[in-house]
This record gives C-alpha cells, sequence and structure tokens, in this order.
C-alpha cells in the first residue's frame, strides 16, 4: 500500500514537472518570457542569472536570494519572468566553462537595461575590457571611462555592477596595493582573481 502511495506521488511529481516544461516551452515559442532564468552551481556558490532577448542582464550571488532577484527583474523590466532552460543555456555553459579553467572570455551579449548613469555604463564597458588575468585600478578604470579624477564614482558603479564575473569589476583593485572591497564578498573576489592567475596562492 506505501509502495502504491509512493507510487502515485511520483507520478503526479512527474506530470506536474512536465506540465511546468511544456507551460514554459509554449510561453517561450510565443514570445512571452521577455526575461528567463536560471541557477547553476559553481564554486563561488550558486549564481542567479537572467536574460533578455537582447543578452544577459544579471547575474546575482546566492544571498541575494532568488525570490527577491525575480521581485527586483519584474518591477525593472517586465512581470514575465520564466525559467527558461533554452534561453539562458548557453550563459551557463560559458559560466561553467569559466569555472573550469575552459574560457577565458564571455561571448554573451550584455542587455544593460539595469543600468543607470552614463558614466557607470561607460565604467562597466571599460571594466568588460580588461583582459582576464590582468587587473586595473579605479582611477585607470574612471579615465578610460572619460573621468580621471571620478575613482569613487568608479567604485560604486562597480559595486552596483548587475552582472558582476562576466563583466568583471573583480579586476579592478585600489592603487594603494591589496584586492579591495567587492560586492559579492572578498573571499570571491580573491578566488575569481587566484582563478584567471591574477592573484597568487
Amino acid at each position: 500500500m506505501n509502495e502504491l502511495r509512493k507510487l502515485r506521488t511520483l507520478d503526479v511529481e512527474d506530470a506536474s514537472r512536465r506540465a511546468a516544461e511544456l507551460v514554459t516551452e509554449h510561453a517561450a515559442r510565443a514570445g512571452l518570457v521577455d526575461v528567463a532564468y536560471a541557477t547553476t552551481e559553481t564554486p563561488v556558490g550558486v549564481l542567479i542569472f537572467a536574460t533578455t532577448r537582447t543578452g544577459l542582464v544579471r547575474v546575482a550571488f546566492p544571498e541575494e536570494g532568488l525570490e527577491h532577484v525575480l521581485d527586483d527583474l519584474a518591477a525593472e523590466l517586465s512581470p514575465r519572468v520564466l525559467e527558461n532552460p533554452r534561453m539562458t543555456d548557453p550563459v551557463r555553459r560559458e559560466l561553467d566553462a569559466y569555472f573550469e579553467g575552459r574560457r577565458r572570455a564571455f561571448r554573451a551579449a550584455i542587455d544593460w537595461s539595469l543600468i543607470s548613469g552614463r558614466f557607470s555604463r561607460r565604467v562597466l564597458e571599460e571594466t568588460a575590457r580588461i583582459p582576464f588575468g590582468s587587473v586595473s585600478t579605479y582611477g585607470d578604470v574612471a579615465g578610460r571611462a572619460g573621468s580621471p579624477r571620478a575613482a569613487r564614482a568608479a567604485g560604486n558603479a562597480l559595486h552596483d555592477n548587475p552582472v558582476p564575473i562576466v563583466v568583471p569589476c573583480h579586476r579592478v583593485v585600489p592603487s594603494s596595493g591589496g584586492i579591495g572591497k567587492y560586492g559579492g564578498n572578498e573571499w570571491r573576489k580573491a578566488y575569481l582573481l587566484r582563478l584567471e592567475g591574477a592573484l597568487a596562492e
């Protein structure tokens, strides 16, 4: 009797899962998904990431919480947010390859919709150009973004970076030495710099 009950529970769970997959597939085919999200296990925790038709729009660390991230995406971009592997798998594969040491640069297009202010966007665009294995200072990034004296403002823009790792704010360090602060916690910044060979073990 217990076995029968277990079988029925499994059947219901499988049917529910399949129904959810069909709804997701249909919504994607019908163009009803404005923001697709997924999660992926990495050495720096379970990352939450989201894409739009334009590109990768969000990468979040686990402390932010899935529900909070989804609420923000719905409020800032569109309420049509859905888990959709078909839209997110290319980014997940790139992240997996990066953490496995098989990728040094990301090809994913970036959707800058969550960036506010022209200077912040220029800072992040310049940060995206810092090569794998290299670092730059806040002042250098500010200068390349057009405001050499705005190192503090550049730091604020980097702190608010909605797509860390892919737009590698971990590669920006203080001119005074050390690795500096990091919105995703300093231990992650150190891990990423070590992974890229920019920080000694």
